[in-house]
């Protein structure tokens, strides 16, 4: 088991940190619109680019075969 100090100092820094996540939390301005969020978000447009095209590949295998088509 732990002694009271080393009890005492992890109690202090698991506070600490709370206090730091609470106070991160409460400095960033909430956005109503959900894409303010994600704005500059993506730094690799080749990757970007790339999942939106994985993205379509799987949206169009998904859609049912035409019989007029043939």
């Amino acid at each position: 088991m732990l002694d009271t100090a080393t009890f005492e100092q992890r109690l202090i820094n698991l506070e600490q940190v709370v206090f730091d996540l609470q106070h991160k939390f409460e400095s960033n301005p909430n956005s109503d619109n959900w894409l303010d969020s994600l704005v500059g978000s993506i730094s690799d447009d080749s990757a970007f680019l790339e999942s939106l095209e994985y993205g379509r590949a799987f949206r169009q295998s998904d859609k049912p075969i035409d019989d007029t088509d043939k």
